[in-house]
C-alpha cells in the first residue's frame, strides 16, 4: 500500500512539473508575442499639427499669419562613410545651410543627431523627398546595435517641431495688432496671443484639432495611403478679418510719423471709424514695433495708448457738457452770457479765456472754447444730471471695443458734483481721466444721429470650413435726442468755420469738431507739459466719418496748443481720405453752421 502511494506521488509530481513546463512555455510564447520586440514596424503614424489663424485686413492682405516649422534628424551610424560627402552636399543644397556646419555637426556627434531646428514648409518637402532619393542612392546601411543586437535603419527625418508666428506687414497696425509668446505643448512649439487682437480672440485664433494619419509604411517611413490607412481631419484656428483697411492704416500711420517727428510729440495717436455702423477704418500710433523682433527699446510702445492711457481730457469735453445742457432743456444756444473778459473768479480759483471777451452767446462758449462760459452754464445741471450724464456718454465706464486691458477712466464720485469747482472743471474736462476710445465714441454720437455705438476692429471670423461668425452687437443707446445731435453738429461745424478749429476747414465736405489742450499733472501739479487734441467728424454726401486725434507732450515750441498740434494732423487726414476715395466733396455742401 505504500508502495502504491509512492507511485502515486511521483506520477502526480511529474504530471505538476510537466504541467508547470507547459505553462512557462505558453506565458514566454505569449510574453514574446506580445511585447515591443524593437522589431521595424509595418505601420507608421504621422500628425499633422494644425495651425493658429490668421489675422486679415478688411482689404484682403495678412497682417498676422503661422508657418510650420520642420526639424531635420539623421542617425550618424546609419550613414555610409564612403558616401558622407555625398550626404552632406546634397542635404547642405536641399536645406540651404552650410555644408561645413552641417559635417562639423555630424562629426561631432554619434547617434541621433538634429541638424536644424527652423525648417519651413517648403524646404521640408524638399527634404523629404531627398530622404527617398538618399535611400535609393545607397547613403543609408543598417547598423546593428553591439548590446541589444537589434539592426535598425533610420534615414534622413523631417518632423515637425512647432509653429511660428509671422507678420508681414511689419509695425503696420501695431500696437492694437499685439504680439504673441511661445509654449511647448507635447514637445511642439506653439503660439498664444500676449496683447491686442491676438489675445482678445486667443480662444477663436488657437488651433482646435491636429490630424492624425496611420497607414503602411515604405522603406523612407513615408506613410502609404490606401484603403487600410486612418486618418482625422485637421482643424486651423478661425481667420479673424478686420474692419481696418491695411493700405489706409499704412497711409495715416506715415503721416503720424511726420508729425511726431516735427512736432516733437511723445505720441500721436489718431482713429478714423464709419459713424454709422461703429467699425474702424484705421487706429493708428506713431509709436510701433515689429512684433516678429520686440526689442528692449519697443518696450514702451508694447501698451495700447488708445485704451489703456487715461489722461485728462480737456476741452473736447465741453461739447459734451454742452449736449447735457441741451437735453435737459437747461440752456439755449443763444442765450447770452457774460464771461468777464477771460477772468471769472469761482470761489478761491481764477478761471481764466485765451479769448478774450465780454458777452458771447451761449454756443459760442463751445465755439471759442470758454472755460468761463463752461464753468457758468455747468452749474445748472444737477449732480445726478452731470454724473449720470457722462456715464452714459461712457466715460469711466469700459467702451467695449474688441481689445484686452482696457482701462475705465475716472470720473469724480456723485457727491462732488455738489461743489460749484467740481462742476465747472469737469465741465471743461478737468478733474476727470478718459481715454482717448472713450471720447471718440462719444463724439461718434453726435455724427449718428445720438446713438452711441459699440465700436468695433473685428467685421468677421471664418473658420476653415467656412462658416462664418460675428461678433455680438450691442444694441444702440439713444444718449441724447435726435435734435441735440442735429444741434451739436452745427455748433462743431461752426467751431471750424468761425472759432478754434478753422485749420480743419475744408471745401465740399461737411467738417465739424472741437479742439482740447490739456495741461498734464505730475505728482499732484500741473506742469508746461500738453496734451493737444481734435475729436469731430467729416461728411460727404454718401458717407459719415468720426475722426480723432490724440497729440501727447508735444515739445515744439507753441506746438502744445491743439490748433497747431491735433488741427494739422485731423486736417491731413482728411485729405487722405479725399485722396483714397473715402470721401468726394461736393459744391452743394455750403457748410453754413
Amino acid at each position: 500500500m505504500e508502495q502504491s502511494d509512492a507511485k502515486k506521488i511521483k506520477i502526480l509530481f511529474l504530471f505538476v512539473v510537466v504541467l508547470i513546463g507547459f505553462l512557462i512555455f505558453l506565458g514566454t510564447l505569449f510574453y514574446w508575442a506580445t511585447i515591443d520586440r524593437r522589431l521595424p514596424k509595418l505601420e507608421h503614424s504621422e500628425i499633422n499639427h494644425a495651425l493658429r489663424g490668421n489675422i486679415i485686413s478688411s482689404d484682403g492682405f495678412k497682417i498676422a499669419t503661422s508657418q510650420k516649422l520642420y526639424k531635420a534628424l539623421v542617425d550618424t551610424r546609419n550613414i555610409d562613410p564612403k558616401k558622407f560627402d555625398l550626404f552632406v552636399k546634397l542635404y547642405s543644397l536641399y536645406s540651404g545651410d552650410d555644408p561645413k556646419a552641417v559635417a562639423a555637426t555630424l562629426n561631432a556627434n554619434v547617434g541621433s543627431t538634429v541638424l536644424s531646428y527652423r525648417i519651413d514648409s517648403k524646404s521640408a518637402k524638399y527634404l523629404q523627398e531627398l530622404s527617398r532619393k538618399l535611400y535609393k542612392l545607397g547613403v543609408f546601411k543598417s547598423y546593428e546595435d553591439p548590446k541589444t543586437g537589434v539592426a535598425f535603419l533610420h534615414g534622413l527625418s523631417v518632423i515637425e517641431s512647432g509653429e511660428d508666428r509671422l507678420y508681414p506687414s511689419v509695425d503696420s497696425v501695431t500696437p492694437i495688432l499685439g504680439y504673441v509668446k511661445k509654449m511647448e505643448q507635447k514637445n511642439i512649439t506653439k503660439t498664444t496671443g500676449v496683447k491686442g487682437i491676438e489675445r482678445f480672440y486667443e480662444d477663436k485664433l488657437s488651433s482646435v484639432q491636429d490630424s492624425l494619419v496611420i497607414g503602411a509604411r515604405d522603406i523612407s517611413n513615408a506613410i502609404i495611403l490606401d484603403g487600410n490607412s486612418i486618418s482625422s481631419r485637421r482643424f486651423d484656428g478661425y481667420d479673424v478679418h478686420l474692419t481696418l483697411s491695411l493700405k489706409m492704416q499704412k497711409i495715416i500711420e506715415n503721416v503720424l510719423d511726420k508729425y511726431q517727428k516735427n512736432l516733437e510729440a511723445k505720441e500721436i495717436i489718431a482713429a478714423v471709424i464709419n459713424s454709422e455702423t461703429g467699425e474702424f477704418i484705421t487706429l493708428a500710433s506713431s509709436n510701433r514695433f515689429n512684433p516678429d523682433l520686440i526689442e528692449k527699446k519697443d518696450y514702451g510702445a508694447l501698451n495700447i495708448s488708445a485704451i489703456e492711457y487715461i489722461y485728462e481730457p480737456g476741452s473736447v469735453m465741453k461739447s459734451i457738457t454742452f449736449a447735457l445742457l441741451l437735453k435737459a432743456n437747461k440752456i439755449n444756444p443763444y442765450d447770452i452770457v457774460n464771461v468777464y473778459g477771460g477772468s471769472y473768479k469761482l470761489g478761491t480759483k481764477v478761471i481764466k479765456d485765451t479769448h478774450k471777451a465780454d458777452k458771447i452767446s451761449a454756443e459760442d462758449i463751445i465755439v471759442y472754447s470758454s472755460n468761463v462760459g463752461t464753468a457758468q452754464i455747468a452749474q445748472k445741471l444737477d449732480p445726478i444730471e452731470f454724473y449720470q450724464g457722462l456715464k452714459d456718454f461712457g466715460f469711466s465706464v469700459r467702451s467695449g471695443i474688441d481689445l484686452p486691458f482696457e482701462n475705465p477712466g475716472v470720473i469724480p464720485a456723485l457727491n462732488r458734483f455738489n461743489s460749484p469747482i467740481y462742476k465747472a472743471t469737469v465741465g471743461y474736462g478737468y478733474g476727470m481721466n478718459a481715454t482717448f476710445m472713450q471720447v471718440i465714441k462719444a463724439y461718434n454720437a453726435f455724427n449718428n444721429n445720438g446713438r452711441l455705438l459699440n465700436l468695433s476692429l473685428v467685421k468677421k471670423l471664418v473658420s476653415p470650413t467656412g462658416q462664418e461668425l460675428f461678433p455680438e452687437k450691442v444694441p444702440e443707446v439713444q444718449v441724447i435726442p435726435v435734435s441735440v445731435a442735429k444741434r451739436m453738429q452745427k455748433i462743431l461745424i461752426k467751431v471750424v468755420q468761425q472759432g478754434t478749429g478753422t485749420g480743419t476747414k475744408m471745401e465740399g465736405l461737411e467738417v465739424g469738431g472741437k479742439t482740447g489742450t490739456a495741461h498734464i499733472a505730475e505728482d499732484g501739479e500741473y506742469v508746461r507739459i500738453y496734451n493737444g487734441s481734435f475729436f469731430g467728424f467729416v461728411n460727404d454726401k454718401k458717407n459719415k466719418y468720426t475722426v480723432g486725434v490724440l497729440v501727447r507732450e508735444a515739445k515744439k515750441k507753441q506746438a502744445y496748443f491743439a490748433a497747431q498740434s491735433a488741427v494739422p494732423v485731423f486736417k491731413e487726414i482728411i485729405e487722405k481720405l479725399v485722396d483714397n476715395g473715402y470721401l468726394t466733396p461736393s459744391a452743394e455742401i455750403q457748410n453754413t453752421p
